[in-house]
């Protein structure tokens, strides 16, 4: 589910993203040169370009596109393949992708700085772990003292680590060596490498590593890596909520958003995906993997054995999302874009 030059800086954004974000108020002007605009709902559309990471928001938009699920729009749908936060904002930004999954702190910041966008749906609710080599890290402060690697600095993984260590009274600062990297899979590398002991991963980069250790689902000798702390239950013991994150989810782009049929038909085809892949974990990985090279069908398998199977639409999740995105706003604003968005964020909250 990101090296700390390229991420977000704690405590305001960099200099980087700030001039990417800079031309968000030119995006509107934008928007009209989408082909969507000028298509209507019952004939098929020019290409239908979808994007997402290498992780399980992405694996429904996969099959969709194998199963034609969207042939009533458009015969000519496509996925693009972003790996860190600022291909994906650049990707939002550009104009020319019609849905993207994002983070949803990310899809409310890029909102709220101009970007035509609206949330369809949450998808992932949580899928965040501590990796360790060593079986006795029950809680996180066992890894008091320990360098951990942690990838996309003050994106989703590091914002919801930070905050439920501070949530339990421990000093990011001097209770942690903190080695920030550019993905999950370097992390994963360093891991495998001995350069690290302890890491916070996403699936399915979590089943990667234990695959690649051979660590999983149980070692006949002793596992080289442990699946550690599940922050989603750190979550809900520590808020007295239900054990999940609004994490991440699929957003509509420019004129596709305003295509209430178009917005209707993804939702649904893409909530249909959504059971397909969990109900076929096997066939599901051998897909994923024909798509995403670095992903291998074991490792997907694996990760939808441990990926909640929940799933709301931006309305349904809207409570939820408003309590993430106020915590949000309390620590960091600028990650979500200094405020709560509004109603036309939320795909079919006007309807």
């Amino acid at each position: 589910m990101i090296d700390g030059g390229q991420a977000w800086q704690v405590g305001g954004l960099s200099r980087k993203r700030r001039d990417l974000l800079g031309g968000l108020a030119l995006l509107p002007l934008m928007s009209a040169a989408n082909a969507w605009g000028a298509q209507s709902a019952d004939q098929q559309g020019p290409h239908l370009d979808m994007a997402g990471p290498p992780a399980s928001v992405s694996f429904p938009l996969l099959h969709m596109m194998e199963s034609g699920a969207l042939a009533d729009f458009t015969d000519k749908a496509r996925f693009t393949l972003w790996t860190n936060p600022d291909q994906l904002r650049a990707l939002a930004m550009e104009g020319k992708t019609s849905f993207i999954a994002a983070p949803t702190n990310v899809a409310a910041n890029l909102y709220n700085r101009g970007v035509p966008l609206t949330l369809v749906n949450v998808a992932v609710w949580g899928i965040l772990w501590m990796v360790s080599r060593s079986p006795d890290m029950k809680t996180l402060a066992d890894f008091k003292g320990k360098e951990i690697a942690i990838p996309f600095r003050a994106d989703m993984p590091d914002i919801i680590f930070s905050f439920l260590c501070e949530k339990q009274g421990l000093n990011l600062r001097k209770d942690f060596k903190l080695r920030y990297v550019a993905t999950p899979m370097d992390a994963v590398q360093l891991l495998l490498m001995r350069r690290v002991d302890h890491a916070l991963l996403a699936e399915p980069a979590i089943s990667m590593a234990l695959r690649k250790s051979h660590s999983f689902p149980v070692s006949v000798v002793a596992p080289e890596l442990y699946r550690s702390v599940n922050l989603q239950e750190e979550w809900g013991r520590l808020l007295d909520r239900p054990p999940r994150i609004p994490q991440a989810g699929m957003a509509a782009l420019g004129a596709a958003r305003n295509n209430p049929k178009l917005l209707a038909r993804f939702e649904k085809a893409y909530a249909e995906s959504t059971a397909w892949c969990f109900a076929n974990p096997q066939e599901c990985g051998e897909l994923v993997a024909r798509h995403i090279t670095m992903l291998t069908p074991e490792a997907v398998t694996d990760s939808l054995m441990f990926a909640p199977q929940h799933y709301a639409t931006a309305v349904q999740a809207r409570s939820e999302l408003e309590y993430f995105y106020q915590l949000l706003l309390d620590r960091e604003p600028a990650t979500v874009g200094g405020k709560l968005p509004d109603d036309a964020f939320y795909a079919g909250a006007g309807a």
